[in-house]
């Protein structure tokens, strides 16, 4: 049982000037693994207190004194690494080989990769007899979701650092424990207290309580488009800047010309990946109306592969969804995509046979999905993919654009022009092409209501940083 009911404010676990006690379920059992506080908005005023007197001296460390505290970061953190696999396994449900391939590993790569932009990175532009700085924006509120907690962690922390930016964290209340974890690193790799303060609890307490505090100067989120709106609403009362990462609906359009088993190969890989709880996974599958029959019969034997069973078993590449909400919101949305006609050829309603105990939900494909059916519109955030036929390029690009959401597209082809335009032509913040390895250097975002700024590499850094013109001064 892990019980943690402190928060961590200016370099001590401290106790909550609030009583109420969280419960942290293993998603795969179903039982109380941990405890957390739920905190209030004093711990959070003192949280930020802590961050605004920390401020002033670590926004004047050099270039070189981050690079050096986030590589020791790094350091620390790849000794830890069989915890950080065990920790994201029981609260996520991940799979073991994919608590260490994708979390572990994503959440490494952002310190080295803060470390690394920062070799090159320029604070300072001298233009004609004036200087334009970069500056720290100041104390940043970080809220994080629960489907990658040390990604989308790491990602905004290792950023925030590399800026010089003291920040206020809030992870998600379902999986608490990397970010306790990463707690522990920092105080090992010396990282001055203040900067780093974490603040456990819900939403509607404490990330409301960092979103709307008058000494928030910035607010990265990563979540619900609908919890977006409520940040960006508390947010405007003192005029903060916003990052959100929000929701996605992504295509992936396989071109006439691409091999259809390896289309399927990719398609179905993306679709479970994390058990489709990812904001870029690629849950609309475009497919040529001639070939849609041979892709389906490929997809549906090529799910086979994927067993779902219990995550610390080498044989499961599916764990279970996250909680009992979750595997509620799945099952709804199969539901409604068999009420409007969808075609199920593979999965389903229920549970998989043989678990009955666990959040665990069957991988789906729908066919005879249209692009106005509920199933290709909204956000399921789970294993199931829609297939939905076109005839030409240029409708399979409308119908790609046919969403409130633009956070990623996967485009998959031979021909270097169709590709090109396709990929140019798709309102998304970032475009895959035939399956390439993700890039930490490169920008990652979305446009639409996916949402606003940037995360990862030098792009992220400049999230944390403000504008100022010094004018005349050479």
């Amino acid at each position: 049982m892990r019980i943690q009911t402190k928060h961590y404010i200016n370099g001590a676990f401290v106790e909550s000037t609030g009583t109420e006690v969280l419960d942290v379920i293993n998603p795969a059992t179903e039982e109380v693994i941990g405890k957390i506080s739920n905190g209030t908005a004093e711990d959070v005023d003192r949280a930020v207190q802590a961050a605004k007197e920390a401020f002033p001296a670590f926004s004047q460390t050099t270039k070189e004194e981050r690079i050096e505290l986030l590589n020791n970061i790094a350091h620390e953190y790849e000794k830890r690494k069989k915890e950080f696999i065990d920790t994201v396994t029981e609260e996520l449900g991940a799979p073991l080989h994919l608590s260490e391939r994708s979390h572990y590993n994503m959440g490494l790569a952002h310190f080295r990769e803060a470390a690394k932009q920062l070799e090159t990175f320029e604070f300072e532009e001298i233009r004609g007899n004036s200087v334009i700085r970069k500056e720290p924006i100041g104390v940043s509120g970080l809220i994080t979701p629960w489907n990658f907690p040390t990604n989308q962690t790491t990602t905004k922390l290792s950023s925030a650092f590399a800026a010089g930016c003291t920040v206020v964290l809030k992870p998600s209340e379902l999986t608490p424990y990397s970010a306790i974890m990463l707690t522990e690193i920092f105080e090992k790799a010396g990282l001055p207290k203040g900067v780093f303060n974490l603040v456990n609890g819900t939403g509607q307490t404490v990330g409301n309580a960092i979103t709307s505090h008058p000494d928030v100067e910035f607010i990265s989120f990563t979540g619900s488009g609908e919890t977006g709106k409520i940040i960006s609403k508390n947010a405007a009362n003192t005029i903060k800047k916003v990052a959100l990462e929000l929701g996605g609906k992504s295509p992936l359009i396989v071109l006439p010309d691409f091999d259809i088993e390896i289309a399927v190969k990719l398609a179905v890989a993306n679709v479970v990946f994390n058990c489709g709880q990812m904001c870029t996974a690629a849950s609309r599958t475009l497919v040529p109306k001639d070939k849609v029959e041979q892709f389906i019969e490929l997809a549906v034997k090529r799910l086979e592969r994927y067993p779902v069973g219990d995550p610390r078993d080498p044989g499961s590449a599916l764990g279970p969804v996250i909680s009992q909400q979750q595997f509620d919101r799945v099952q709804g949305y199969i539901q409604k995509g068999i009420e409007e006609g969808a075609r199920v050829v593979a999965g389903g309603l229920g549970k998989p046979e043989g678990l009955e105990k666990g959040y665990y939900v069957k991988p789906t494909i729908f066919a005879d999905v249209t692009n106005d059916m509920t199933i290709a519109q909204e956000e399921i955030f789970g294993p199931v993919m829609s297939i939905i036929t076109y005839e030409t390029v240029d409708e399979a690009i409308e119908i790609a654009n046919d969403t409130i959401y633009g956070l990623s597209a996967y485009v998959l082809g031979e021909d270097k022009a169709t590709i090109e335009k396709v990929a140019h032509s798709i309102r998304a913040g970032q475009v895959n092409i035939n399956g390439a390895i993700a890039d930490y250097s490169i920008p990652f975002g979305g446009v639409k209501q996916s949402g606003i700024g940037r995360e990862w590499g030098d792009y992220g850094i400049n999230e944390y940083l403000e504008i100022k013109s010094i004018i005349g001064i050479y």
